[in-house]
């Protein structure tokens, strides 16, 4: 029997994993006039004690629907400026609780955990996370369209690209205690450091990881497939009678560097400095207005090295902080594929050069159920790269219907200020429709102009979403005409027609003492056809994950593959790949070990034909931990082709170490080598934070290039954030 064939079989014997999602749970915020201490002790605080708890989380897994094999207390309380949450975990065996990092932002899918996510707007939409492990780690993230964003199309990277924001960094505290109990902790957020709307209850759900069993529970129950991130599922928090506490924050650095360019025949050492900062300013609790000047990103860390291994535009993915603010809000299009607005444009030159920006401002937020946001950026001109003076503007608006649905609209602009016909504008609309809590409809239409006489400069998509009862399915179209040119976008590839599906099973045996904890059978299809019907990419995956309850995974894969070449092109040095179509399959192999043990594998290998010939594609990554201070992840890949018109490889070696001293300290080193650009990089960061990652940086910057130095660089930057209002 298939493997195909056995899901559909086992989908009627399997245990019933569809939750009863028509009552959601409700809980009551308590007004308190006085703050208690943050100091993550509950159990012995009045405060606290005073106040009736609530917590019976459900599991998602092991075994799907059973309550929780350990108790949870949540209580929530507000002040006139604060908001309040503390939990008791009570675990059985507290010294087995499993801590992976203590670096602020860690993952925490791997660790015993407390996260816990805010529908501020009670919208079902967008929302605020926070989370902390038993070390008091400061977890947070923002969560807009449920998370729901796009698969990366790119097979070099992996992954979803937007509907979550993990870079988003806040303003909070959070102390834990661990005793014979288990452990606890108190979370205390400044209400001017989220964005809410007076007078309306708030969605609101918890999560816990219990890791000794593998548990993953939750408070207001998820069905199979769901997580956090599905609000329109929270439950309700009440009791909330707030106002704005205001909000006016200057937050300042003071930047000095060292560059040296061992290119020049003379090389020498130059010293700048530099100061700038931003301000923050609440016009309403739920609009926000940011100033930037002359800013700066020194303490960001460098791009993961790609080798482009196609003839399509690689994605790397925006890191810098004052972008990643409200991101989800300003994006559109279809994330990592085709996106109308790409914040890397800015102050990022096309070779990757550093364009200075000059400052700029972004309002956003929202009025009442309409999403509003503006962005105006201004870039200074580098002469020896041939850039001019820039200004970039966003307009984004977007109303909020009941039912998952929303209405919206974007313009990007780019005006060159040093020329009359020197601009480019994106135009688009979108929106979605929901049906119902299991099935989605959405797109978007978009038109470019500029002072080219362009034909065909639109693009769009509608994509069809079930997700509910273990199924997955989703079908789409996306067109992007000829003349389609988003100069402050992304394009993975211009000028195609592209249908695209999925349908994918989460199955969950029955028998409570399997070792198997889900199989997720499924095939996807996506075809890119140019607009004279050549097929130029066609990739039919059939594939299951095997997920064990031990934390081991193992994905088993097909992918039935065509390319469609029509100019002849150069994949690598002296390797041309000749016009043709190319049909070829190819099998993969991905196998990775529970990573909350001190030392976990991650195994990934493709062999098959490409362009005539072989590839054999395989990545492994070695992490290592020992104990909460130092995590390590090496990783190399290794690609090999043996194509008509020559053989090749293309290697990158990099390794990630980071030590953590305490959740606010920490050293971060990432050292990369790229065979093909013959290029090794080293990237070393300290970090000592204070709010909202602020603090004292310095990072220090060498890179080789064939055997001999490239450039290096050394900067000390210290940024400090300053509540006028507090």
């Amino acid at each position: 029997m298939s493997l195909y064939s056995l899901a559909i079989v086992s989908a009627l014997s399997a245990q019933d994993n569809t939750t009863t999602t028509n009552t959601r749970p409700t809980a009551e915020a308590v007004a308190i006039t006085t703050g208690p201490t943050i100091d993550g002790e509950v159990i012995n605080d009045g405060i606290w004690q005073d106040i009736v708890p609530f917590g019976d989380l459900t599991q998602t897994q092991p075994n799907y629907g059973l309550a929780a094999t350990e108790k949870t207390e949540i209580r929530i309380a507000y002040t006139s400026d604060t908001f309040y949450v503390s939990v008791v975990c009570y675990d059985a065996e507290p010294q087995n609780l499993v801590v992976s990092d203590a670096l602020r932002d860690a993952n925490l899918d791997n660790t015993d955990a407390f996260i816990f996510i805010l529908d501020t707007y009670k919208d079902g939409q967008n929302g605020f996370i926070f989370g902390t492990n038993s070390l008091g780690v400061e977890y947070d993230a923002q969560v807009d369209n449920e998370g729901q964003g796009n698969f990366n199309v790119n097979r070099q990277q992996g992954g979803t690209i937007g509907g979550f924001n993990l870079n988003w960094d806040a303003s909070w505290e959070v102390q834990t205690q661990v005793a014979d109990f288990g452990w606890s902790a108190e979370f205390a957020i400044p209400l001017r450091t989220i964005r809410f709307q007076s007078g309306k209850d708030w969605g609101i759900n918890f999560r816990r990881n219990i890791r000794k069993s593998n548990e993953i529970v939750y408070w207001a129950a998820m069905p199979i497939g769901f997580n956090l991130n599905r609000l329109s599922l929270a439950g309700t928090l009440t009791g909330l009678k707030l106002r704005s506490p205001g909000n006016l924050k200057i937050i300042p650095y003071a930047l000095g560097r060292l560059d040296t360019d061992q290119t020049l025949a003379d090389p020498t050492t130059e010293f700048t400095a530099d100061v700038g900062g931003d301000i923050k300013y609440s016009i309403t609790p739920s609009l926000t207005l940011d100033l930037t000047y002359n800013t700066d990103f020194a303490q960001v860390e460098v791009d993961d090295q790609q080798v482009n291994l196609d003839r399509f535009n690689l994605f790397f993915p925006e890191k810098r902080p004052f972008f990643l603010e409200n991101a989800g809000l300003f994006s559109v299009g279809s994330p990592g594929e085709v996106d109308l607005f790409f914040s890397r444009r800015i102050g990022i030159g096309d070779s990757g050069n550093v364009v200075p920006i000059i400052g700029g401002a972004r309002l956003s937020g929202k009025l009442n159920r309409t999403n509003v946001g503006l962005l105006s950026m201004f870039t200074d001109d580098v002469q020896e790269a041939g850039i001019e003076k820039n200004n970039f503007t966003v307009a984004r608006v977007n109303h909020e219907f009941k039912g998952r649905t929303a209405l919206g609209a974007v313009l990007v602009s780019r005006t060159g200020l040093q020329s009359d016909d020197d601009y480019n504008r994106t135009y688009a609309i979108d929106g979605k429709l929901g049906l119902g809590r299991k099935a989605r409809m959405s797109g978007f239409y978009a038109r470019t102009n500029d002072p080219n006489d362009t034909i065909n400069a639109h693009a769009f998509k509608f994509q069809t979403d079930y997700v509910w009862n273990n199924w997955e399915m989703r079908a789409g179209y996306t067109e992007v005409g000829q003349g389609f040119n988003p100069e402050v976008g992304f394009l993975f590839r211009s000028a195609f027609r592209k249908p695209e599906g999925l349908i994918l099973y989460h199955y969950r045996p029955k028998n409570e003492n399997s070792k198997i904890l889900e199989l997720r059978p499924h095939v996807s299809y996506r075809g890119f056809w140019n607009f004279d019907g050549f097929n130029e990419t066609s990739f039919l995956h059939i594939d299951n994950h095997w997920e064990f309850k031990s934390g081991l995974e193992i994905h088993t894969g097909m992918n039935v593959t065509t390319e469609g070449v029509l100019d002849a092109f150069e994949i690598s040095d002296g390797v041309v790949v000749q016009p043709g179509t190319y049909d070829h399959t190819e099998g993969q192999l991905i196998f990775f070990t529970n990573q909350s043990n001190p030392i976990s594998i991650n195994i990934r290998s493709v062999a098959g034909g490409s362009f005539g010939g072989k590839r054999y594609l395989n990545s492994g990554t070695l992490r290592l931990r020992s104990g909460d201070k130092f995590n390590a992840a090496f990783t190399y890949q290794y690609n090999k082709f043996d194509l008509p018109g020559g053989d090749f490889t293309a290697n990158i070696f990099g390794s990630k170490l980071s030590y953590s001293f305490t959740p606010q300290m920490y050293l971060q080193g990432l050292i990369q080598n790229n065979t093909v650009d013959k290029l090794w990089a080293v990237n070393l960061r300290f970090g000592w934070l204070q709010r909202a990652n602020t603090g004292l940086f310095i990072v220090y910057n060498h890179n080789l290039q064939d055997g001999d130095p490239l450039n290096n660089s050394f900067i000390i930057k210290y940024s400090r954030m300053f509540d006028l209002v507090k």
